[in-house]
């Protein structure tokens, strides 16, 4: 992509650094490894507190600058209190806001200037499988779409492009696309 405007292209993503870390972990696949957490607090019906504040990468524990705290509840139309987003929403926040990073830390890459960035997600939900209404409704989303709005020095082609590689580079679009393997236990 050729550039006409010379001057310097910022949106607030320090991409050296990035590049940094991946040259730097190449050669350090254990320092690579991270373990993300969340700690759930019941409190009442179905409303839930989740912390998060610590988690181990580059090696050792490290700590977030504050604790993150997350409210989890229904809505009033499932006969609950509404303390905050369902559980399953929480999954729209961490795809959205995932792939939102991506194309800004992409576009600082390429050169490309952003004014601004906006994803809307919806995921479809048939609500019978987790009421056990119907055994053959699944209990998840039936399908996710995201939309973008992007705002950028940039043709249509090379938008589209930010998109492909947000969505390539992205944790949370992998983990929602691809299987996991999830261990539940009592401890």
């Amino acid at each position: 992509m050729e550039r006409v405007d010379m001057t310097t292209v910022s949106n607030g993503v320090n991409v050296k650094a990035l590049l940094d870390a991946r040259d730097a972990l190449k050669g350090a696949p254990e320092a690579a490894q991270f373990t993300w957490r969340a700690t759930s607090k019941w409190q009442n019906g179905v409303h839930s507190t989740t912390r998060i504040q610590q988690f181990f990468g580059l090696g050792q524990e490290q700590n977030h600058k504050t604790e993150a705290v997350f409210e989890a509840d229904h809505p009033e139309v499932f006969a609950a209190e509404d303390n905050g987003i369902t559980p399953i929403e929480y999954l729209l926040v961490g795809l959205a806001s995932c792939l939102t990073a991506g194309v800004a830390s992409v576009a600082q890459n390429r050169g490309i200037q952003l004014r601004s960035v906006e994803s809307t997600v919806e995921g479809n939900h048939d609500i019978r499988g987790i009421l056990g209404a119907d055994s053959d409704v699944r209990n998840g989303f039936n399908d996710i779409k995201v939309t973008f709005t992007i705002d950028a020095d940039a043709s249509e082609k090379d938008i589209e492009a930010l998109v492909a590689q947000s969505q390539k580079r992205s944790a949370v679009f992998d983990a929602l696309t691809n299987p996991t393997s999830v261990t539940v236990e009592v401890a």
